[in-house]
């Protein structure tokens, strides 16, 4: 009789999702609206109001907003990456940019990345929401993996990626060189089976019940996420 080998779980009834299409997704905070240059005025003014936050990325800051103008030009034309401009419905302006990335429906994988939010849209809850409308259109068409990889020097980054219920995989070293310098890239990723608790923690933390009176949160999406997050002894027992 021959023995049964395990060799990975059979996955009954796949079918790749699809590729990314929404012109926009709308929140109650935040509005995703499919990048294109008639953001770039608004994109450009908002990231002039701290240079650093180009410091990890490939890419910027531009001299002009002409030259920045140009860059969205050549993005929004992209189908992968699949750039979002992301409106603060508060504002009313476009105040950052996220795409998703290295898009992979045959494997059901795909990234988010090119997360650029200006100084006027971090640490607020229409950035928390781009996220979530991000993840949970990720997950609602289908896919089985969404992974978030950063230089493993941005602290800030990685902060946000468990914040936003990525759990950590480990580091890639000498990845890649950009603008001259080395870059080590930490890998983490959110699976299918964890949204429906990830959703759930998003939906606490956005409703304008965990907010008192002066507007600050009751309860924090890293206290709300860090129960779902998939700890290095859990990731070593399933090997």
């Amino acid at each position: 009789m021959t023995q049964a080998r395990d060799i990975g779980e059979r996955i009954e009834g796949w079918r790749p999702p699809v590729w990314p299409g929404p012109m926009a997704i709308e929140g109650r905070y935040a509005r995703l609206e499919r990048l294109s240059v008639d953001h770039a005025q608004e994109l450009d003014a908002a990231a002039r109001a701290d240079d650093r936050v180009w410091d990890y990325m490939p890419y910027g800051p531009f001299a002009t907003e002409a030259a920045y103008a140009d860059w969205v030009a050549v993005m929004a034309a992209k189908a992968d990456p699949w750039f979002y401009a992301v409106r603060n419905l508060d504002t009313g302006r476009a105040e950052g940019v996220a795409s998703w990335l290295r898009i992979t429906p045959e494997a059901g994988s795909i990234e988010v990345g090119h997360i650029l939010f200006s100084p006027a849209l971090q640490r607020t809850r229409a950035a928390t929401e781009a996220m979530f409308l991000m993840m949970g259109w990720v997950f609602g068409a289908g896919y089985r993996r969404y992974e978030w990889k950063c230089n493993a020097q941005n602290l800030a980054s990685r902060r946000a990626a468990e914040r936003f219920g990525f759990t950590y995989e480990g580091v890639f070293r000498q990845a890649a060189v950009i603008k001259g310098r080395n870059r080590d890239t930490a890998w983490f990723a959110a699976i299918d089976r964890e949204w429906p608790a990830l959703r759930a923690a998003y939906e606490a933390w956005l409703d304008p019940a965990n907010f008192d009176a002066a507007q600050r949160q009751k309860r924090s999406l890293a206290e709300l996420t860090a129960p779902i997050l998939v700890t290095r002894d859990l990731m070593a027992r399933a090997l």
